[in-house]
């Protein structure tokens, strides 16, 4: 094994079910809609969709007449887990504010699976998070992608760590380290962190490699591992970013080093629309239910996520949970479309445009065949504020239902109950 091998998680251990759901309206997303249409999901995968599709013998069938069938919608940024409801600076690890650059941290080290987040999550049809460190430093870590209820421990539930590093540019970092009287304190200071931080990256590797082809021991540097990976196009870069000149920061770092940038929040991004449609840049919109609490949100409208659309760039959402509870999620969709947002981009941005720019689309993100059966049965069209999500599939088990008037969640595990 190389020097510089390190082990990736990836895949899971979560109970996988076959079902059948019949009648129901379905919305792949990525295809056009089937009505009374079928779906089967063969342990926990995908392999048939249609309007003419034979139910094999011995596997449950639900019938889902009147109701809308969709894959299950994705949280592109979220802290559940990590940022957990109320247990104030106990259950607060969104952070290492202990220096500027903690590239070598990861998301999955602080998340608590009991965080009722993930309940919530599912009572908002919301099936698969990236879970992500906070924008308090430059450098915040490595996030992971996971599904929000089934396992265990939170291994069971991941989908990939393989996914992206979270940075911030603006306000955040340079208030956090200001206060401290160290670097950075001002957008130039942040910036610099930055690229000193690539630099020592391409050092790294280049070092890294000239002792593999030598076969010569290398001093291994876990920050130094995950920005290479970033350099390489293994992961992306999420940056937490709201102003439109620090939207132009952000284009030009990843100009210089050549990695697959992300836009994070992009309050302002409808301002520089054009260019990011022109670099093919995308964006993860959000949260849209917050005051203008600082400078860098007075632009702040739900309306942007429309201009953004019309003008070609790609967009996800986010509730940047606990800011905006997860299972408000969809509601962000619809009002986003009350705002002239085109009403199958927003669906498209719940699920396979977040799948598609973090790598996550071989899994999740549509109703297709070979992907996981992560499905929701919604009473009506979703977009529909009075729509409720019925039932929620993950890899073709029944995790949550709506019934007698409240949610109910499944054990994590039925091996927990055996």
């Amino acid at each position: 094994m190389p020097v510089h091998a390190k082990p990736r998680l990836e895949g899971m251990s979560l109970q996988r079910a076959s079902i059948a759901i019949v009648g129901a309206r379905v919305v792949p997303v990525a295809s056009e809609p089937v009505e009374n249409g079928t779906v089967i999901v063969r342990d926990g995968i995908i392999t048939a969709v249609g309007a003419d599709v034979a139910v094999p013998e011995g596997v449950p069938v639900v019938h889902a007449e009147g109701k809308w069938l969709l894959p299950g919608f994705i949280e592109a940024h979220g802290h559940v887990g990590i940022h957990e409801e109320g247990g104030g600076a106990a259950g607060n690890d969104t952070n290492e504010m202990t220096g500027p650059n903690t590239a070598g941290v990861r998301a999955i080290d602080g998340i608590d699976i009991d965080d009722e987040g993930f309940r919530d999550a599912l009572s908002g049809g919301i099936t698969s998070v990236i879970v992500k460190p906070g924008s308090g430093n430059v450098i915040g870590g490595r996030t992971v992608a996971i599904k929000t209820w089934g396992g265990r421990t939170i291994d069971e539930q991941v989908i990939t760590d393989a996914v992206s590093v979270k940075s911030a540019l603006g306000e955040n970092p340079k208030r956090v380290y200001g206060e401290k009287k160290q670097l950075p304190s001002t957008r130039l200071g942040v910036a610099y962190v930055l690229r000193q931080a690539f630099v020592d990256a391409q050092n790294y590797v280049a070092a890294r490699d000239a002792a593999a082809a030598k076969g010569e021991p290398f001093a291994r540097d876990l920050a130094k591992e995950t920005l290479a990976s970033v350099l390489s196009g293994e992961l992306a870069w999420d940056q937490h970013v709201h102003r439109h000149d620090d939207i132009a920061t952000a284009i030009r770092l990843a100009d210089e080093f050549g990695y697959r940038l992300v836009i994070n929040h992009g309050t302002d991004g409808a301002k520089l629309a054009d260019v990011l449609a022109e670099r093919d840049v995308p964006v993860i919109y959000g949260p849209m239910f917050t005051s203008r609490s600082k400078a860098e949100l007075k632009d702040r409208a739900i309306a942007n996520l429309g201009r953004l659309a019309a003008a070609g760039v790609r967009v996800a959402i986010t509730t940047d949970h606990p800011v905006v509870p997860i299972n408000f999620l969809v509601h962000q969709a619809s009002l986003a479309v009350k705002e002239g947002l085109d009403p199958e981009i927003a669906l498209r941005a719940l699920t396979v445009n977040p799948a598609s720019f973090l790598g996550l689309d071989s899994r999740v993100g549509a109703i297709r065949e070979g992907l996981d059966g992560d499905l929701v049965l919604w009473s009506s069209d979703p977009l529909d504020v009075m729509s409720r999500a019925e039932h929620v599939y993950i890899t073709g088990r029944e995790v949550y239902r709506w019934e007698d008037g409240r949610g109910v969640v499944s054990e994590r595990s039925e091996r927990f109950s055996a």
